[in-house]
């Protein structure tokens, strides 16, 4: 064991340094005093989407939910993990067809109401075939 080579400093100035013959390097000093006020950048995946595996993305197609702010062309944010309430913008499939819609659920009626006076409400019948898809918790569109 060669006692020396452990007690000799790494570094020899610039001129006969060569980094091939410094075993390890000793990083030291001092961070930045900015770095603790630094902000990061917004990520809108952390500020949109609070349920990851079970979060789409859709485009809207027509003008059903207008009066919401949703227009034709927005893309819609929605999550299949937030329960369906009475109230809530859902995307639902009835008899095959996917709508955005905003539930209406009393006793033992399910409705879905449109936000556009072109349109009329839809009673959903017990006996179709009807499913909730997810809940649209954010609309993006461009201005």
């Amino acid at each position: 064991m060669d006692v020396e080579k452990f007690l000799v400093s790494g570094y020899s100035g610039t001129r006969n340094f060569n980094q091939w013959e410094v075993p390890t390097a000793n990083a030291t000093g001092f961070g930045a005093a900015a770095d603790d006020y630094m902000e990061r950048g917004i990520d809108l995946n952390e500020q949109l989407i609070r349920n990851k595996p079970a979060t789409f993305f859709m485009r809207v197609h027509g003008d059903s939910m207008s009066g919401a702010g949703i227009h034709d062309g927005d893309v819609v944010i929605i999550d299949r993990s937030v329960k369906a309430v009475s109230g809530k913008i859902v995307i639902a499939i009835l008899n095959g067809e996917m709508l955005i819609r905003r539930l209406e659920k009393t006793f033992n009626k399910i409705k879905l109401v449109p936000e556009t006076p072109k349109l009329a409400a839809i009673d959903v019948d017990p006996y179709a075939e009807f499913s909730i898809w997810g809940v649209v918790t954010y609309s993006i569109h461009s201005v």
